[in-house]
């Protein structure tokens, strides 16, 4: 639970009884390698907060392909913002790369979090904020880079995670095929 109220405390500050009260509303998950902690044709239903461990967002292209979309690691939020906010059937997949350890809420104490803890909301809006900014800022170099400055550029937003996943999920995230990976990894460690 500490690392949970580290990472929020970052973004403003909270007392000792909303504290409690966030404690109180929190359960551990162990969310097993390969396990989906959302499903794409399904509601997400809570926010987790990753402890240990990695998660990825995945989906299936129109050729049935698996796209890895970018990767979570630990002290990081994790949800399916859309299909948790509106209700409404995710088009993608959150699964766990690696066994994971996350704090989880389930829809009905977050909303209710949200409404009793004064300045709450506003936390948890820079947590978006920050993570979206992220997400923008990983996924551009991807679109304009050739694939060998793309793998460096994923070497250094993941320098923790990149022994830690396998290479067929970072070549889906790098859009390269595996083969093109190996002879990149091979190249840069000459």
């Amino acid at each position: 639970m500490k690392e949970l109220f580290d990472f929020i405390l970052r973004f403003g500050n909270l007392n000792q009884q909303q504290m409690d009260f966030i404690a109180g509303k929190a359960m551990e998950l162990t969310l097993p390698k390969e396990e989906y902690f959302s499903e794409a044709g399904k509601v997400a239903k809570q926010v987790g907060f990753v402890v240990n461990g990695i998660l990825r967002v995945c989906y299936y292209n129109n050729k049935s392909e698996e796209i890895t979309k970018y990767f979570i690691e630990e002290n990081n939020l994790v949800v399916d913002l859309e299909s948790f906010d509106n209700q409404i059937c995710s088009s993608a997949y959150v699964q766990a790369v690696t066994d994971c350890k996350l704090i989880v809420f389930e829809r009905k104490d977050w909303l209710e979090l949200l409404q009793t803890i004064v300045g709450f909301d506003a936390i948890v809006h820079k947590i978006i904020s920050r993570a979206l900014m992220q997400k923008v800022e990983r996924r551009s170099p991807l679109v304009t880079e050739d694939a060998t400055t793309r793998y460096l550029k994923f070497l250094e937003i993941y320098p923790t995670a990149v022994n830690r996943i396998p290479l067929s999920y970072v070549a889906s995230y790098l859009g390269v095929t595996q083969s093109s990976l190996s002879r990149i990894r091979k190249n840069i460690r000459l």
